[in-house]
């Protein structure tokens, strides 16, 4: 494959589309296979070569495959993405003539190999664009959604009878490409449709595990910025449960997301887990929490603001200090052993732990949504200034262990 020769290349994959088969014709025009370091398939004008063995929209496909690998050899990441959604196009024309054909769906490999170079190769480009200081910040990773979007149309609209061999099997490979350009586009909200068009399918749960790991990973994502937090710790604990024990950065990856969630539920994590993931960050952040010290909590928040802004969780981590609080307070009411506690009392601890500007009213108002969200159980007494809980169970249960 390292010293092919034009002809011999154009033969193997003449070979391969003959015999329909579609993992061969993947992996040839794939930037993961050793072919495209060899300098003769690195063709600048390849399209009178690849015209004299085939016919299009082949021809379409394999020419601008090969004017790419000219173009990588040459870091021309922008050009090289030109290339591969030219092959996108011709690509998406490849799969539609296979539409009537019936119990037929090999050249989904194909189509898979295809999207996932045309996004690397978008964000590459994006990226030397941006240094040359050309176009817009994802303008070529929004256009390259456009074009896996006309392949998940093609699959999506397979209504054939066999369920073995739909088109449709190509759909969740393609949404997770898709998940991965809005959220590096900051488009969370075009993900919608995509998940309820996933949730339809009767063959949801049939899926490759991998790719249902990667599903689960990006939906449980929205829905912690959707502040659907029980959701989000499903989605998230599944691909963190399910995902290979190997992958220990796809794991810790997954855990970045899946900790604030828990925490937000009121499980803290072990020591140990952070250490195996190497993701002490949290650790001062769930110790504040549980003690109830807003003071470490805001210098554990401040010290990683950098990491967790970065991660995008900084203000998910920010609506801890409402358990924080609860935390802090239940101290306190066990300190006094009462279950009248003066307001003035709450407020005084607030500015030890130096909260800026605290009076009495707005301590009134943070427990007022304590017990709004059932984290306290009583009521304000406003003619006497004190907060009145409950003589049972007080303050419910929150925390336990994540190990």
């Amino acid at each position: 494959m390292a010293h092919w020769t034009p002809n011999q290349y154009l033969q193997s994959m003449d070979d391969a589309l003959s015999e329909k088969d579609g993992v061969v014709c993947a992996e040839l025009l794939s930037f993961n296979h050793p072919h495209i370091a060899n300098p003769r398939l690195q063709m600048e004008y390849p399209e009178s070569t690849v015209q004299r063995v085939f016919d299009p929209p082949c021809d379409e496909l394999i020419a601008a495959h090969l004017r790419c690998c000219w173009a990588v050899s040459n870091h021309d990441f922008i050009e090289a993405y030109g290339c591969q959604s030219r092959f996108l196009n011709s690509l998406t024309a490849f799969v539609k003539l296979f539409q009537t054909v019936k119990e037929e769906n090999w050249p989904l490999s194909i189509m898979f190999s295809v999207c996932l170079d045309l996004r690397l190769f978008a964000n590459s480009a994006d990226l030397q664009a941006s240094k040359k200081g050309k176009g817009k910040p994802g303008e070529r990773l929004e256009k390259s959604a456009e074009l896996l979007m006309s392949c998940f149309r093609v699959c999506a609209s397979d209504n054939r009878a066999s369920v073995e061999d739909t088109k449709k099997w190509g759909m969740l490979n393609l949404v997770n490409q898709l998940f991965k350009i809005y959220f590096k586009i900051n488009k969370l909200h075009l993900c919608k449709p995509l998940v309820r068009a996933i949730d339809s399918l009767p063959i949801k749960d049939r899926f490759p595990l991998s790719q249902q790991v990667t599903y689960r990973y990006y939906v449980g994502r929205k829905a912690m910025f959707d502040s659907d937090f029980k959701s989000a710790d499903e989605f998230l604990s599944y691909a963190f449960e399910r995902c290979h024990r190997a992958s220990k950065k796809n794991k810790r990856m997954t855990l970045i997301y899946l900790l604030p969630v828990k925490m937000l539920l009121g499980h803290m994590p072990k020591q140990s887990l952070l250490q195996k993931y190497d993701l002490m960050q949290f650790y001062d952040v769930a110790k504040a929490v549980s003690s109830g010290n807003l003071l470490l909590l805001n210098e554990a928040l401040e010290k990683n603001e950098a990491f967790f802004i970065k991660c995008g969780i900084y203000l998910i981590l920010e609506k801890l200090k409402i358990i924080t609080y609860r935390n802090l307070f239940k101290k306190i009411y066990l300190l006094l052993n009462t279950h009248q506690i003066p307001i003035k009392a709450f407020t005084a601890v607030l500015r030890m732990m130096e909260v800026s500007d605290i009076d009495d009213d707005e301590t009134s108002c943070i427990i007022a949504n304590l017990i709004y969200e059932n984290k306290i159980k009583g009521y304000i007494s406003h003619q006497h200034q004190k907060l009145v809980v409950s003589k049972q169970n007080a303050f419910p249960v929150l925390a336990s262990v994540l190990s």
